[in-house]
């Protein structure tokens, strides 16, 4: 087969192509939300935006857990432990009514949901982004992206990458360890199943030594899928890691050991 069938089947097989033909349907049907009322943005009734509990100032600079007050600093929970990552934001709070978009995104094939969740990102992680030199998503083992096609963090990252100027890794960052979901475990058992999951590879690491990192996730829970990714960008010469990620529950999970 010649090199240019080869990537005109590429082309049309490709983000770009699928971009394209969602914007072409959305010419011929007006695009509905996802509890198909009339989409007023990213797939969004006006009516779901408003149940979304954006997270605001004051937040805590460790993991951007809102607080009641205006205190410099860090929560009690980030003091007490404090994470890998130096900084976390989070755009809006992890509940019944941001769960559906986020799985949409995960799950349903609704990658057209991550320029939506990018822009929120750009506002809740401003500060992160104003000091970062690249975004790298945190990665979905092999056979998991295989099974699901694409990766939603590495969706929202390349997106925030490119409407922010950073240099985008997509592949500085790999999981060869295949883990467990972390559902349902405990913080110590979260910590316990992703220990050693995350690599910066030989190559790559040229590419983050001395870089100022921003990681890219859907929701915090306890910050250890997060640590284990700052664990390792640090090991391969990252001079800082930050997080920011769609949502994040409200309180932290507490261990039982």
């Amino acid at each position: 087969m010649a090199v240019r069938e080869v990537q005109a089947r590429r082309l049309l097989l490709g983000p770009g192509f699928k971009a394209f033909g969602r914007r072409l349907l959305d010419l011929i049907l007006p695009p509905t939300a996802l509890d198909g009322s009339p989409a007023l943005t990213g797939g969004l009734s006006a009516e779901a935006w408003s149940r979304i509990q954006f997270v605001e100032e004051p937040v805590c600079d460790g993991c951007g857990m809102p607080t009641e007050y205006e205190t410099p600093g860090r929560c009690p929970a980030c003091e007490a432990r404090p994470h890998q990552f130096g900084r976390a934001r989070a755009a809006c709070l992890y509940d019944e009514h941001s769960r559906e978009p986020i799985l949409q995104l995960k799950h349903a094939d609704r990658t057209d949901l991550a320029p939506l969740f990018a822009r929120w990102l750009s506002r809740a992680g401003a500060t992160l982004i104003a000091e970062a030199d690249a975004v790298v998503p945190v990665p979905l083992h092999r056979w998991r992206l295989l099974s699901r096609r694409y990766n939603q963090a590495a969706e929202v990252a390349r997106r925030l990458a490119a409407d922010s100027g950073l240099t985008y890794l997509p592949d500085a960052l790999i999981r060869p360890r295949a883990t467990a979901s972390q559902g349902g475990r405990s913080a110590s058992g979260r910590r316990r199943n992703v220990a050693g999951a995350f690599t910066v590879p030989p190559g790559r690491k040229r590419l983050i030594e001395g870089r100022r990192i921003l990681l890219i996730d859907d929701v915090l829970t306890t910050g250890a899928t997060a640590d284990a990714c700052a664990r390792a960008l640090k090991s391969a010469g990252a001079a800082d890691v930050s997080l920011a990620v769609i949502a994040r529950v409200k309180q932290r999970a507490t261990d039982t050991r």
